[in-house]
């Protein structure tokens, strides 16, 4: 009980735990774009989260887990991790049936019905979206612009976030220059002087005004929402990917701080035998430190206006990086730094600077090939740890698995993540692993998860030791045929490693309506999170 009560107040987070509260947390957890409702465009809205706010106080669940929001290049590359800017937002999630002024342009809000048939699709059909969407967004623009622009809170907003206009600026030359990469811009582009850069502001000033609209339109509707979250007794939790893009706003603005001569990845494991090359540049910690980190700071700062709890992506990144050379595969990549006695000091400094740069609680993804000198770190710094129970295991004994009794308090426990196969695809899939885990449960072992085995296990994923619990919607959903797809490979979210029409474009089956209506999935989740003792499975 000491450890569960003083730990964490007790280290550099202290302060983010007395808020957040030293206690038990139950989430759900999901992609934004995968919701749909009778007044989504196409993709999931942030305004899409208000019944499902309400749906999750009605069920006692305490905090929404919610994938990146970044702006990513959605036309060829759909990946939330894969970002253009490490503050900007995408805009395809804001809620055009409520943004400012709609009622002033009758034409357009008709135009809304138009978008009804993407909503019917399987899976998000980004390129169709985006276009319609942005074309939607420009005429909107056209219309009711002058008026937003003028604004006293647009110009705050402006002043007061220094990395709206260099985005702005970015995303006109992008359009100008066809969508070709930076590098590969005139050099008066790709390196501007200070005057140059007034020129090119002036020069641009209408359509630099159209992107950052954009953002203080995406800004507005997402501070509501965490509002009315909190006024719930709900926290939003975010996730801050570790890496950019190469074409992001910030490699263009801030070359030095980025190293594109390298790729950062992931080196070969059980699940990845090749390794992975996620073709994103790795950061030059020594120009960030000579800034005093500034641009980190600024990126935890803006999320901070969202975000009570935030995901650290990678956070063994932090300590070193899988480094891939140009045209050389995934698997003959090597750690930076090399020197592994450097891995510990490096991490602790970064994460030092993250968690006294922000008030938001970091709850670190350290799953993968972690080195031993991670996880002492993070305990002793109050963040926790990601704990997916199939994979919790005394890997170096006797590969048994850990009982849920003795997960570390300060951890987040889950059945599986946006990048793993589903409950029900892993119980198919990975034969030797679920029938271990059958017998760990005393089950008898069959390809198809049993209604009662999959309840077992999701309270089991409730009641752990860890502080915090959350699970991917469709992990509920999956009690229910008709809440979820007919091929169970359709419930899956991302495969990495790989690139995919599939990857990304996730949808949940049931609208938005339908989830927060179904009362006997209403039923099974509150049963699952309130119940004393773990349903029986029948031997």
């Amino acid at each position: 009980m000491d450890e569960l009560t003083d730990s964490p107040l007790h280290s550099i987070t202290g302060k983010v735990w007395e808020k957040i509260g030293v206690k038990n947390h139950y989430g759900i957890y999901l992609p934004l774009s995968a919701l749909h409702s009778e007044n989504s465009c196409g993709i999931g809205e942030f305004f899409d989260l208000i019944p499902i706010i309400d749906w999750c106080q009605n069920l006692k669940i305490d905090f929404i887990q919610l994938l990146p929001l970044n702006n990513s290049n959605s036309e060829s590359d759909s990946s939330p991790y894969n970002a253009i800017s490490s503050c900007a937002i995408n805009f395809l999630y804001l809620s055009l049936q409520a943004l400012p002024y709609i009622e002033k342009v009758p034409q357009l809000k008709k135009k809304l019905k138009d978008f009804s048939i993407f909503n019917e699709t399987s899976r998000i059909n980004y390129a169709e979206v985006v276009a319609y969407k942005l074309g939607w967004l420009r005429a909107y623009f056209d219309e009711v612009g002058a008026e937003l622009l003028n604004s006293e809170e647009l110009k705050q907003f402006i002043t007061e976030n220094e990395w709206v206009k260099p985005y702005s600026l970015f995303r006109v030359l992008k359009d100008n220059l066809s969508n070709i990469s930076w590098r590969t811009w005139p050099e008066d582009l790709r390196f501007p002087s200070p005057k140059k850069l007034q020129s090119l502001y002036e020069q641009y000033d209408s359509a630099i005004s159209f992107y950052a609209l954009m953002q203080f339109l995406c800004f507005s509707q997402l501070k509501k929402i965490r509002e009315y979250a909190n006024l719930k007794g709900i926290y939003l939790m975010g996730d801050i990917p570790i890496m950019l893009s190469s074409e992001s706003a910030d490699s263009w603005q801030y070359p030095e701080y980025f190293d594109h001569h390298l790729s950062a990845g992931a080196p070969p494991d059980y699940y990845n035998p090749y390794g992975q090359n996620w073709g994103l540049p790795i950061f030059n910690w020594d120009a960030m430190r000579k800034k005093h980190f500034s641009w980190w700071k600024t990126r935890l700062r803006y999320a901070e206006g969202f975000f009570d709890i935030f995901r650290i992506d990678h956070v063994i990144g932090f300590f070193r990086i899988w480094a891939i050379p140009p045209n050389h595969h995934s698997k003959e990549g090597y750690y930076i730094p090399e020197n592994e006695k450097e891995w510990e000091p490096q991490g602790r400094e970064l994460l030092t600077m993250i968690c006294s740069s922000t008030a938001m609680l970091p709850i670190a993804e350290d799953l993968g090939t972690v080195p031993k000198v991670v996880r002492p770190v993070l305990k002793e710094m109050g963040i926790c740890s990601t704990k997916v129970m199939r994979w919790e295991r005394k890997y170096e004994e006797d590969n048994r698995y850990i009982p849920i009794q003795h997960y570390p308090p300060i951890s987040i426990t889950c059945v599986s993540t946006h990048d793993s196969e589903t409950l029900t695809l892993w119980w198919k899939n990975f034969k030797d692993e679920a029938k271990a885990y059958a017998d760990f449960k005393q089950w008898p072992y069959a390809p198809d998860l049993t209604e009662k085995q999959r309840e077992e296990i999701l309270w089991d994923s409730q009641h752990t030791t860890s502080l915090f619990h959350a699970n991917l919607l469709q992990e509920y959903l999956a009690f229910f045929p008709e809440l979820i797809w007919p091929n169970p490979e359709d419930e899956r979210i991302n495969v990495p490693g790989m690139v995919s029409p599939k990857n990304w474009s996730y949808r949940f089956r049931p609208s938005v309506e339908e989830i927060v209506s179904h009362k006997e999935l209403f039923l099974k989740i509150e049963k699952i999170l309130s119940s004393p003792t773990p349903p029986s499975v029948k031997v």
